[in-house]
């Protein structure tokens, strides 16, 4: 059973789905959202692979001047800035407060790991979000200059946190992000936010857990927990 939890943030804490109405005033569609964070996670990663580093947030400018380039859309510099401080000041899903919250009560360890930059002025996002107290240690992968999946990036958390990588368990509501936890020797529990399911490729590692929510992750482990504590039948 793992001891130390590390959670993704985007999506997985925060809700990415309160950016909607921003991409529906410049496009007029809600649903470029998804489509612009696809290609941002596509273009990190494909950054990463050629040895390249741009931080995410520059990285979600660029991509979203990108698909308003290909729709004939004109984007201010008033629209870019709208959108970093969208991403920095989403709002918690309403299930992780009590989520975390009951985690910590069972004993585990909290940290977090995002492709998000650390803020240098102000609150950050999980502060904004009123999460920064539940979290011992907060992550980044600007300090390696490499994104998620890179599993490099969860040897080094578990490192940090001083703990070996079978101690772990990432959190995340993307296959992808679990992929690389697991190629590091993490465990990995899915949070299956809407749009978001396991993958059930031949070859790849599957969830270690799924839950709905984190609260049903804090529910899932102390089970486990329990069972695995129970005594052997007679």
């Amino acid at each position: 059973m793992p001891s130390v939890l590390v959670f993704d943030v985007n999506e997985t804490l925060l809700d990415l789905d309160t950016l909607k109405p921003y991409f529906a005033r410049l496009f007029g569609d809600e649903s470029m959202q998804r489509a612009w964070f696809g290609e941002l996670v596509t273009y990190s990663m494909a950054a990463t692979l050629a040895g390249y580093y741009t931080d995410f947030f520059t990285l979600g400018r660029a991509v979203l001047d990108m698909l308003a380039d290909i729709r004939g859309i004109d984007v201010t510099d008033a629209d870019r800035e709208e959108l970093v401080d969208a991403m920095q000041t989403m709002p918690a899903h309403p299930d992780v407060a009590p989520g975390l919250q009951r985690l910590l009560d069972l004993g585990y360890r909290l940290a977090t790991l995002t492709n998000s930059p650390p803020r240098q002025q102000g609150p950050s996002p999980l502060e904004t979000a009123g999460l920064g107290a539940y979290f011992e240690r907060r992550l980044s992968v600007d300090a390696l200059r490499v994104f998620k999946p890179c599993p490099e990036l969860y040897r080094d958390a578990a490192r940090q946190l001083g703990v070996g990588v079978s101690d772990c368990m990432m959190v995340a509501a993307h296959m992808w992000d679990l992929i690389g936890a697991r190629a590091a020797g993490f465990s990995a529990a899915l949070i299956t936010r809407p749009g978001n399911a396991p993958l059930p490729a031949p070859g790849l590692p599957l969830p270690t857990l799924i839950a709905s929510d984190i609260e049903q992750l804090a529910i899932e482990l102390d089970n486990r927990r329990k069972s695995s504590n129970a005594p052997d039948a007679v």
